[in-house]
């Protein structure tokens, strides 16, 4: 008997070590057992397995950023090498006939090579890590938007199996994310370039002096970065079907974000491979859960942001109660466990309170549930569809879930294999991008899970029904409306919208098309300004230096169109016509001012509307009709009173 309480106690005082020397592992698990709690949704195995899946791509970039955070550096790069080193393969192998495996070396030699300029920039030109990784950052994502064209490319069927599953339940992502953290403990803990992360990361003068060639080791650190971020891109196109662009944008930090939460200092010196995946772990449970428990999308990135800080701020206690010196006595180690669990419980009772707070407890509800997921909330047409949606969903007694991708296809991705493995209905879609979208719209109708779009299509999937305006038929509008105003002839410039997105692609066909009767019109620059209105402004400021005398702007959105408005001045609505797109509140109040010509209307609020309409009927069983054409309108001076959006 003595002996059975001496292992009980033996086993639990281990539990507890294991516990007080890895923070991250017990917010990790605070944070499972709180999502448990508040959603019946979250705790079983399709979903569990959406968190691993969800978790791969910024886990397998934060490897990498592993090597050079324990080293004492930063890559701000890795993101947009991923995307690159992605775009690489499939242009290779899809658009030149290159062999598969060839294509795959290029890709993963593309990594390496961003890895070694990175690396060469630091150790031989003496730039601070922050600097050449920022200035890699630019490049590779330029060299991606280059490549492409700003088009997705899509990927090779023998690649894209990465992002299946073996044997129908194993996601190939997940094991790949397993191999490349074996891989990456391996390097870290049982080799010499390991060894000499650490020594550099500790005192890099002492390192030197001990005889390590540091400036060739950083070359190997950064180019180990690179291969993990090659490796993670094409992860990342394998789930999407295509290469894209802008893919990963942001995914840096998350990366960062997941290395210091995993318990590595970014002083350098300290940090391990299991540490970094429960960092990433706990970012993909956050938002997993979250969606789950249908918080705001907005009240998302605050949550999110505070049990980060949260999670490090216990480590960083556990940390200093460690540090103090005991001298043997146990009172010490009383106190550092307290200050761990006592923290812990601080995390637990923000993420609980969060939680609980901003979830409307629609899982009580018999009410019928809809997801739907928006391709931005950063812009006003999207926040009418929703407005839109809101509204009939409340009339209709819809309970509606709403998130915000954010303008990133992987995120997109992420929640609708929330929605498919949670007790959704039905789920409406406004695609990021309409061949991205493909995969997780797969999952859904797999899982007898109708499917509406709004706004834009999505590629080589089926859909119950498509609610849209047309694009190119509201670009070949535009154009033929500047065109009128001035006469047939005259110079004018054109915003592109975000490159690399379906709606900017489908305008510009329109703009391009519109304006083929008009030999007399002269397009003098096009750029993209990424339907934002301060870039729209500072494009169309930059242009006017070159092009003073233009008489027309075509914006492929009311945002960069008021922008440009800004940047033109007293010549808007005089001297220069301006021609938006998509009849925003903003939009219509500066066509009735005058200072925009015109916007081609789409009444977003009433895409909103009728996407609920017919997700309810599809869930009803109802026959849904397959395209639903919302008409768009020329808004002028002359009809915009009558005009309701």
């Amino acid at each position: 008997m003595a002996t059975d309480t001496l292992k009980g106690g033996a086993s639990a005082g281990g539990l507890r070590r294991l516990l007080l020397d890895n923070g991250a592992l017990t917010a990790l698990i605070v944070l499972v057992i709180a999502m448990s709690a508040l959603s019946g949704d979250f705790l079983t195995t399709d979903n569990l397995l959406n968190v691993g899946v969800q978790a791969a791509v910024t886990a397998i970039l934060a490897f990498g950023v592993t090597f050079v955070i324990v080293s004492a550096g930063i890559d701000l790069s890795v993101g947009s090498v991923a995307a690159l080193s992605a775009t690489v393969l499939a242009w290779s192998a899809t658009s030149h006939g290159v062999p598969v495996f060839i294509a795959v070396v290029l890709a993963v030699a593309t990594g390496i090579a961003a890895g070694l300029v990175n690396g060469f920039l630091i150790a031989y030109g003496k730039l601070p890590p922050f600097i050449a990784t920022l200035a890699m950052l630019s490049v590779a994502r330029g060299l991606s938007l280059v490549i492409s064209e700003g088009s997705p490319i899509a990927f090779p069927d023998s690649v894209s199996h990465l992002g299946d599953t073996l044997g129908g339940w194993l996601p190939v992502p997940v094991l790949v994310m397993v191999v490349m953290g074996l891989l990456a403990a391996f390097v870290l803990g049982r080799t010499y370039i390991g060894r000499s992360m650490y020594a550099i990361g500790g005192n890099e003068e002492a390192a030197r002096l001990s005889g390590l060639r540091v400036k060739k080791q950083k070359l190997a650190i950064y180019a180990f970065s690179g291969v993990f971020a090659a490796v993670a891109g094409v992860v990342l196109a394998a789930r999407l079907s295509s290469a894209q662009p802008q893919a990963a944008d942001g995914y840096e930090l998350d990366a960062i974000a997941a290395v210091v939460i995993g318990g590595a200092s970014l002083a350098g010196g300290t940090g391990k491979a299991s540490g970094t995946l429960i960092g990433a772990l706990i970012l993909a449970v956050l938002r997993n859960g979250l969606n789950l428990l249908n918080v705001s999308a907005f009240w998302q990135q605050v949550v999110i942001g505070v049990v980060i800080a949260l999670a490090v701020l216990l480590d960083t206690l556990r940390r200093k109660a460690g540090a103090t010196p005991v001298a043997g006595a146990p009172q010490g180690g009383k106190r550092r466990q307290a200050a761990t669990y006592g923290l812990a419980a601080v995390v637990t009772v923000a993420i609980v309170g969060a939680t609980s707070f901003l979830h409307n407890d629609s899982s009580s509800s018999s009410n019928p549930k809809v997801g739907l997921s928006l391709s931005t909330l950063n812009n006003p047409f999207f926040v009418q569809i929703r407005a839109g949606a809101q509204a009939e969903a409340k009339k209709r007694g819809v309970d509606l879930t709403v998130t915000d991708a954010q303008n990133d296809a992987s995120q997109q991705a992420n929640q609708l294999q929330n929605f498919t493995s949670s007790s959704l209905g039905a789920i409406i879609v406004n695609p990021v991008d309409s061949d991205a979208a493909s995969n997780s719209v797969k999952a859904a109708d797999k899982a007898k899970i109708p499917v509406i779009a709004v706004d834009r299509g999505v590629n080589n999937a089926k859909t119950d029904a498509l609610v849209a305006s047309d694009n190119v038929a509201g670009g070949e509008l535009s154009a033929r409306t500047i065109a009128e105003k001035l006469g047939g002839k005259g110079k004018i410039v054109i915003l592109q919208g975000q490159a690399g997105t379906s709606a900017a692609r489908e305008r510009a066909q329109g703009f391009a098309q519109g304006l083929k009767a008009y030999p007399g019109i002269q397009v003098v620059a096009q750029q993209p300004a990424d339907f934002d209105r301060t870039k729209g402004l500072d494009v169309m400021s930059n242009l006017l230096q070159a092009h003073p005398d233009v008489q027309g702007v075509i914006a492929a959105n009311d945002e960069m169109a008021l922008g440009a408005i800004k940047a033109l001045g007293s010549k808007a609505g005089k001297s220069v016509s301006v021609v938006g797109f998509d009849g925003t509140p903003d939009g219509l109040n500066a066509v009735k001012n005058g200072t925009l010509f015109a916007s081609v209307a789409q009444q977003p609020s009433q895409l909103g509307k009728i996407a609920v309409d017919n997700a309810l009927k599809a869930l009803q069983g109802k026959k849904v009709e397959e395209t639903i054409k919302v008409p768009v309108k020329v808004v002028t001076k002359e009809n915009v009173a009558g005009f309701t959006g």
